[in-house]
């Protein structure tokens, strides 16, 4: 809240450069603010009395708003990549594929590894268990298991999550 949207009858003041003024009467306090050209901000509101500070609201706001797009372009969003597999897979391409968990957990995404199963080949679900087993030793330096192979419907799934550093 600014200017004349506070409520309160008495305020606790903050100069323009941090300096402590005071609990002053809201009237006093605005006019201080209207001789300095600069608007009364509540920054406090919860406090007894409220905490109101002297300061150019629109650059206050840009400064904010700086800070907000700068904390946004420095965050890392986390991207799940899926890597499939299947039951009967030959040497050459589980290697190909396990190549491919590395780069993305290089990168710093998490890797979703799933062992499809098609037709007959749900009844040995302990096949799927065993390459998931070995992908997760496999990149056991560069890793952490967040969730255990676990079958779901046609497919067994394993989530990778790439260790802190």
């Amino acid at each position: 809240m600014i200017n004349e949207e506070i409520r309160a009858k008495e305020v606790r003041l903050v100069g323009a450069d941090g300096e402590q003024i005071g609990i002053k009467p809201i009237r006093e306090a605005l006019q201080m603010a209207a001789d300095l050209n600069l608007d009364l901000v509540n920054v406090a509101p919860q406090a007894k009395p409220p905490v109101c500070r002297i300061m150019d609201y629109g650059k206050f706001r840009y400064e904010q708003q700086k800070k907000e797009k700068e904390a946004r372009k420095n965050q890392k969003i986390v991207d799940i990549k899926e890597v499939w597999f299947r039951a009967n897979i030959e040497e050459h391409d589980f290697q190909t594929k396990l190549r491919n968990v590395v780069k993305f957990l290089k990168e710093g995404d998490k890797v979703k590894c799933s062992v499809r199963f098609r037709g007959r080949e749900i009844t040995h679900a302990n096949i799927g268990q065993k390459i998931l087993e070995r992908v997760k030793t496999e990149v056991a330096e560069l890793s952490v298991v967040e969730r255990q192979p676990k079958l779901e419907g046609r497919s067994m799934i394993m989530i990778l999550a790439p260790k802190a550093q």
